[in-house]
Order: C-alpha cells, then sequence, then structure tokens
C-alpha cells in the first residue's frame, strides 16, 4: 500500500496486533524483538526528532519523504546475537512477527510498508531511535488505514510455486533425477 487515508493508527489497535503477532515461531522462544510505536499524533514530533541524524541539505526531503509514509511508524528492533546460527534464527523470527503484523493489519484495512531504508544503518539515527550497540533495525513499518479502491495491482505477476520448486525423486525438465 502506498496510499493511506488522514485516519489516526490508535496504539490501542497496534498493541493488539502485536499481541498475536509475537505467536511468530521463535527458536528456544527468545522473543528477540523490541518495539518502538509512533502514534500518529506523535508523528511530526518523531519526524523532527529524528532530523538531526541526517545531513542538514537531507532534512527537507527526509520530512517530506517520511510526512509522506502513512500516519504512524512502527520500528521493530532486535538484538544481534554474535553466533551466526542464532543471528539468523533472530532475524527470521522477527521476520515472521512483521508478517504476521503485516496480515493481521490486512484484515483490518491497516496497511504496512515494510522500509529497510539505509537510515536503519545511519549511526546518528540508530541513536536518536534508542537503537543499542549490538541491536539491529529489521524494519521500520509505515502504518496507515487504506480504502479498497486504494489497492493497487501487482507490478507484475508472482512467479508460480511450481516453477520454483524441485521435487525429490521426480525428473527434472533437465531429465535428471533429484
Amino acid at each position: 500500500m502506498r496510499a493511506f487515508t488522514d485516519e489516526p493508527v490508535s496504539e490501542e489497535l497496534v498493541m493488539a496486533l502485536l499481541n498475536d503477532a509475537v505467536w511468530a515461531p521463535n527458536h528456544g522462544l527468545r522473543e528477540p524483538w523490541r518495539f518502538l510505536f509512533v502514534p500518529s499524533e506523535q508523528k511530526e514530533a518523531f519526524i523532527e526528532h529524528i532530523l538531526p541524524g541526517f545531513a542538514l541539505e537531507q532534512h527537507e526531503k527526509m520530512r517530506k519523504y517520511l510526512h509522506a509514509q502513512g500516519s504512524a511508524f512502527l520500528i521493530v528492533i532486535m538484538p544481534e546475537d554474535p553466533r551466526p546460527k542464532q543471528w539468523e534464527e533472530d532475524l527470521m523470527a522477527s521476520a515472521a512477527l512483521i508478517q504476521n503484523f503485516q496480515l493481521l493489519a490486512w484484515e483490518r484495512k491497516l496497511g504496512v510498508v515494510w522500509k529497510t531504508n539505509d537510515h536503519n544503518w545511519n549511526p546518528a539515527v540508530r541513536s536518536l531511535l534508542g537503537v543499542q550497540p549490538g541491536e539491529k533495525v529489521t524494519g521500520m513499518l509505515h502504518l496507515g488505514f487504506f480504502e479498497e479502491d486504494q489497492i493497487p495491482e501487482p507490478k507484475r505477476p508472482r512467479t508460480t510455486a511450481e516453477e520454483k520448486t524441485q521435487v525429490f525423486g521426480k525428473t527434472t525438465r533437465e531429465g535428471c533425477v533429484q
């Protein structure tokens, strides 16, 4: 979704969606996530709060960009475990949580755009967001309600599962048995 209404996104709705989304699979029940929610009524203050993290010549561009991106934000932050296996498990769990949140939000006509922009790695912006050393911004979710007639058509069709799947024991298109 890219076209949102001006309807505010409430903390109560986001908490209800998150309380269901946290049932995402996560190894060892580590629950490798925390959240920073920016409600609609705090959006402008939030934008002004993080602008000093950008170069002065980018302020107006970032102000316009963030202002146009939904009516609230949810930032998902995960610990960066130094062990590669656990780091990957935590990233996948965090991604599963975000997908759960997106699906649950869609049922409520709340659009979610999952952003992984460069500012997620910008040390100054991270500091202003309260992201600690040893943490990763998994995504900045842009939230906003939508009207059904605003749902965009897909830019291109998705590749079918059949085209992406090999079945063990079956002959492949190239005549080999997997």
